[in-house]
């Protein structure tokens, strides 16, 4: 086999560089101020070069190079840059490719519909739980996250649900790497604290976000599950302590349960 053979596809040809030099200086800034702007409601340019660590001349040519492909906007008014449309058309472009999303949403209607409280859906990433699709229910006082909106895997029902069936010496880690921030007063900020949570979560098949994350609100989650047995996210309802108690919650939860193993039934998945 000769070189031309070996070569990986996708790279030009004689393409040897070390994997840590092989990143593009330039484009590593830009993205990096891309994914600031876009976890932010809007953000000024010297805010914007601040938590980059890009000087401000710098940043603001690459947010006018972003800009002109509809990656950030401008708002001339405020002063401030914020996501532009071409970043959720790419972001939905990778959303097709998941088939969970799509195959979830009628799962997540019907229990929206069954429970009278919003259904949402999450992935989980490497470091914390993004929410992908939500069906919301018709009440006035609602739970809302936008899609993209990333939660603490400990302070989130999905993201528990997920760490329920990983195991002990992986969850330690993430906790490690990630911090076991407290929230609220409910928060389990504590190693010992969340393990014994998520032995809970394991026995009955779903998780209870009690306030420990926004006061007010509470989730009941369960898992999904991938080929391989893995959980790879979940589904959740959520709503005000004041409709979803303790006990409206334990009655949710075994719908919540039925829900994740229908969506994970219908993306080939399996629980182990």
């Amino acid at each position: 086999m000769d070189q031309a053979e070996k070569r990986q596809r996708g790279r030009p040809r004689a393409f040897n560089a070390p994997q840590e030099t092989a990143s593009v200086q330039s484009l590593d800034r830009a993205l990096r101020i891309l994914a600031i702007v876009a976890d932010s409601a809007g953000l000024s340019l010297s805010e914007i070069a601040n938590t980059s660590g890009v000087p401000a001349p710098t940043a603001y040519r690459m947010l006018t190079t972003l800009e002109a492909h509809g990656m950030v906007e401008f708002d001339k008014t405020n002063q401030l840059w914020s996501v532009g449309v071409e970043t959720y058309r790419m972001g939905s472009a990778f959303l097709r490719g998941r088939k969970l999303v799509d195959r979830a949403r009628i799962i997540m209607q019907d229990l929206m519909e069954k429970t009278g409280e919003t259904a949402n859906l999450g992935v989980a990433e490497d470091d914390c739980v993004v929410f992908v699709s939500q069906v919301e229910t018709h009440q006035a006082i609602r739970a809302f996250f936008r899609p993209g909106t990333r939660s603490p895997f400990h302070a989130s029902g999905i993201g528990k649900a997920v760490l329920a069936h990983l195991d002990g010496d992986r969850v330690a880690a993430i906790a490690r790497r990630t911090g076991l921030e407290a929230f609220t007063e409910k928060t389990l900020a504590t190693l010992p604290a969340l393990s014994h949570d998520l032995a809970g979560i394991r026995a009955r098949g779903w998780a209870i976000d009690d306030e420990e994350r926004n006061e007010g609100m509470r989730c009941v989650a369960a898992a999904i599950f991938n080929e391989f047995g893995e959980p790879v996210g979940g589904v959740s309802v959520s709503g005000p302590t004041v409709r979803v108690t303790p006990e409206r919650a334990a009655a949710i939860g075994p719908q919540v349960e039925e829900a994740a193993r229908q969506i994970t039934a219908m993306i080939g998945g399996r629980r182990r």
